[in-house]
């Protein structure tokens, strides 16, 4: 009769860590990952929403994405990926004899980092096509200027708080009346090449210490 070795416990050898938003959003703790190695927690991305990063309870309804890039003891270190509307909030904007007007488009940041971003604009009534067309003009306008004017971290603060929106509904509300604007979606889509290399030639150095 074999004996069987004794079975470790790889719950034991796992640590939690705690998970931090990047510093443009104040370097608040947003949640807490566990892992036996902190390599592991390298790319990963975690959820949270906006009202974590300000603990206001009207900041609910928007998702945030952040990828861990970094750790240290056991904080995890992270970056800004992309952010969202609820659909629950984004349903409940939506009014009969209305207009929804949907902006997507790609921009590239002062630091050339590269984003998608999604703009929606509600009205007070329904209006016609030609309307539509300049709004949507004003939206795609403004956030390119805002993108080619601003940082990464400026952009996606201005993006995620309001700033941008805020503009839009200013300059757009003079064509109709609006009852509400916002970047309602946006995506991280690349970074720039210099920076992934350099993160690329840390991670190597890392590597080549601890082995």
């Amino acid at each position: 009769m074999s004996r069987r070795g004794r079975v470790r416990d790889k719950w034991r050898s796992k640590r939690w860590f705690t998970v931090v938003a990047p510093e443009y959003f104040g370097s608040v703790e947003i949640g807490s990952v566990v892992a036996d190695d902190p390599e592991k927690l390298i790319g990963r991305t975690v959820e949270s929403t906006l009202y974590d990063v300000t603990e206001d309870f009207a900041h609910q309804y928007l998702k945030m994405y952040f990828q861990i890039n970094n750790v240290e003891g056991r904080r995890a270190l992270t970056m800004f990926k992309g952010h969202e509307y609820s659909r629950d909030y984004l349903r409940s904007l939506v009014r009969r004899r209305t207009t929804r007007i949907d902006c997507i488009t790609d921009v590239t940041t002062k630091d050339g980092y590269k984003l998608r971003v999604s703009a929606v604009a509600f009205t007070l009534i329904r209006i016609k096509t030609s309307q539509e067309k300049e709004i949507r003009a004003v939206m795609k306008r403004i956030i390119k200027e805002k993108a080619a004017s601003l940082s990464f971290n400026q952009f996606v603060q201005e993006a995620v708080l309001g700033k941008i929106a805020s503009d839009i509904y200013n300059e757009a509300k003079k064509i109709v009346p609006l009852r509400h604007v916002g970047i309602r979606k946006s995506r991280l889509l690349s970074r720039p090449a210099v920076e992934a290399e350099k993160e690329s030639a840390v991670e190597a150095e890392e590597e080549s210490q601890t082995g």
